[in-house]
């Protein structure tokens, strides 16, 4: 009986994340085909979700270089001693047998 009851439940959940999964898909499609390109949709999303905002000046657009640049930065010196470490460590003897 419990396992009659397990495939039951199994199949609602599955039937569950299917109409998910479809009502996601015509979402999208809707989107894409109201946006007119998938760059375009997904400025709107960010717009939308305020991850990004418009930039309506110069100096919006200086100050976003400028923030690039020092992630750019910041990136830049954490990777350069980790890439050191790496192809300076010192090497081991190996034995090879004949």
């Amino acid at each position: 009986m419990a396992e009659k009851d397990s495939k039951v439940a199994g199949r609602v959940v599955l039937g569950f994340g299917a109409l998910i999964g479809l009502w996601a898909v015509a979402a999208f499609v809707g989107g894409l085909s109201q946006a007119g390109s998938l760059s375009e949709l997904a400025r709107q999303y960010m717009i939308a979700t305020s991850r990004i905002s418009p930039l309506h000046t110069l100096g919006d657009y200086y100050t976003h270089c400028k923030g690039i640049e020092y992630l750019l930065y910041a990136a830049f010196f954490l990777a350069l001693p980790a890439c050191y470490i790496f192809l300076n460590k010192q090497e081991k003897a190996v034995q090879i047998k004949r």
